[in-house]
């Protein structure tokens, strides 16, 4: 795999498996991960004191790290326990010299820590990380209140997009769960729809779009968030479905 520098000065990497880097290179993967994922999770779920964070894939790290920098930075009083699956454990040994953001630097203890024993914990954030078969991973989980859907695109990995996939997620989920993700893709919509997510659009800071699935009806909308009418779309697009694993 080749580093990449992405536009925010953030390194990335490129995966010759998937044939994609880990991160938008012109959005930047630091700023990818705050505004696609963890600002707009954390504007909805303001009032929770604990978080169980569903980090969907590890990859280089950079939504479960900056979510403890977010934390750090804001000062807020919360507790965050994030589970985090990861197929690739070579990638995970590689983090120990992966160079990066400076903002970072405060938690570096951390990322060692995770890199060394896929494993971190103390008084206020727990992160564990699972090598193997993330949807194997989610069966073994409950009371997850954030998903970040955060795997390679469906072109690709269309084993973590698909509505069975969905199910499984909507199973380890709180009733009031959200879930965040760069896709826009109109089945991916639907494969969350069919598992009961109610589904927005959300236009970042980084100005590109995101999906934001809600288990129950968003009334914080700080965001601004637009939602879709998924009824609608199947019956002017009556061609569009989710993806299936048996497709």
């Amino acid at each position: 795999m080749d580093y990449k520098i992405t536009n925010d000065g953030s390194k990335t990497l490129f995966s010759s498996k998937y044939n994609q880097a880990f991160h938008s290179i012109d959005d930047g993967a630091l700023s990818e991960a705050l505004y696609k994922h963890i600002i707009p999770a954390f504007t909805l779920c303001s009032q929770t004191k604990e978080i169980n964070i569903l980090d969907i894939c590890f990859g280089l790290g950079y939504n479960t790290f900056g979510t403890i920098y977010y934390i750090l930075k804001n000062n807020l009083n919360i507790k965050v326990n994030i589970f985090s699956p990861e197929l690739d454990a070579k990638l995970v040994g590689s983090l120990l010299n992966f160079d990066y953001p400076k903002e970072f630097d405060c938690i570096k203890h951390i990322i060692l820590e995770v890199a060394k024993n896929n494993y971190y914990s103390d008084e206020n954030f727990t992160i564990e990380m699972f090598i193997g078969d993330a949807r194997e991973y989610v069966k073994k989980l409950k009371n997850i209140d954030i998903v970040f859907q955060d795997a390679f695109s469906s072109d690709t990995n269309k084993e973590l997009w698909t509505k069975e996939y969905f199910g499984e997620i909507k199973k380890c989920c709180n009733s009031n769960a959200i879930l965040t993700t760069y896709s826009i893709a109109t089945p991916v919509r639907f494969s969350m729809y069919e598992n009961g997510f109610m589904i927005y659009e959300y236009q970042s800071t980084i100005k590109k779009r995101g999906t934001i699935g809600s288990l129950s009806n968003i009334k914080n909308n700080e965001l601004g968030l637009k939602w879709i009418d998924m009824e609608k779309k199947r019956l002017n697009s009556p061609n569009s479905k989710s993806f299936s694993d048996f497709d």
